[in-house]
């Protein structure tokens, strides 16, 4: 935070009354040793939630890391898993959630969802979060969910899959559809994704339809890369509460990757947060940024 002011000393200077200078990195530390975490993370959502409501965060994807440096041996203690609600348009954390000993994200996101104001937002999630209840509580919250349809729902994944595969051998024919086509070249790559929506009610009944609470459409995306010395071809499918719109759809799912590139990156490369032994054993189960209660 120190090298932070002074590099960007001039800018601050129009905001701060810097008539000290930027404070050095021990008196940050005591100012952060003095403060109470669960103040702390009160204020900061009441922040987070005035930025969000003003600007907007129209995608909002949640993912769970690992911090691999934060387990003991000694107590017996595995490593911490944070999930992560992520603005990518504005590169924001809104929220965290520590995963309970002996479960996993299924029981984290709804009680991340339950921190947030989503409302006219549309929440992405990988496959772990598919969930009915999960799709229940977003659209109860009003707002839209983008959910990735992996093996984890192996015959309404199946289903899909087969339709999808069989619509595309006949070319869609007699099948309304919303189509996207993009093409991107970059470190040493070209990658063509393709993007297929259909509305649920063109499609045979899915296996317990019903219990996904707002969904309207199943999406397919084709993802072809070429690389230098190999192709790549990655197929996936999703679930969505959305209108069919493919250009819409695809620009959520592509922001959805936002997390990883911009948080999850950010975190391992810029902070060395994987090497951290911090002892978060004593943390409260949710919280807004790990080093809030770890002060």
């Amino acid at each position: 935070m120190e090298n932070y002011g002074l590099s960007k000393y001039e800018w601050l200077e129009q905001f701060l009354v810097l008539s000290e200078g930027i404070p050095s990195a021990d008196t940050f530390r005591r100012v952060f040793e003095r403060i109470n975490p669960k103040v702390f993370e009160q204020c900061f959502r009441c922040w987070v939630e005035s930025i969000v409501e003003t600007v907007g965060a129209q995608v909002i994807p949640i993912d769970g890391k690992t911090l691999k440096g934060s387990y003991d041996r000694v107590l017996g203690k595995t490593a911490l898993h944070l999930v992560s609600a992520w603005s990518s348009q504005y590169r924001l954390v809104l929220g965290q959630v520590k995963v309970a000993d002996k479960s996993n994200e299924i029981t984290a996101i709804p009680a991340l969802l339950e921190l947030l104001e989503i409302a006219g937002c549309i929440i992405t999630i990988d496959a772990m979060g598919t969930q009915t209840g999960i799709a229940s509580q977003i659209i109860n919250a009003k707002a839209d969910y983008v959910l990735a349809l992996k093996g984890n729902h192996p015959t309404l994944h199946k289903q899909v899959k087969d339709w999808f595969e069989q619509c595309l051998v006949q070319g869609f024919e007699g099948i309304t559809n919303s189509y996207d086509e993009r093409v991107e070249k970059g470190h040493h790559r070209t990658e063509k994704r393709q993007v297929w929506c259909v509305r649920v009610s063109q499609l045979p009944p899915l296996h317990n339809q019903d219990d996904w609470v707002g969904l309207k459409c199943v999406v397919m995306i084709v993802r072809v890369r070429h690389l230098w010395n190999k192709t790549t071809r990655e197929v996936q499918f999703y679930l969505t509460s959305l209108d069919c719109d493919a250009r819409k759809l695809g620009q959520a799912i592509r922001l959805h990757w936002g997390v990883e590139n911009g948080l999850h990156w950010t975190l391992d490369v810029t902070f060395d947060e994987d090497a951290s032994p911090c002892p978060y054993w004593s943390c409260s189960t949710k919280f807004v940024t790990a080093a809030s209660d770890c002060t």
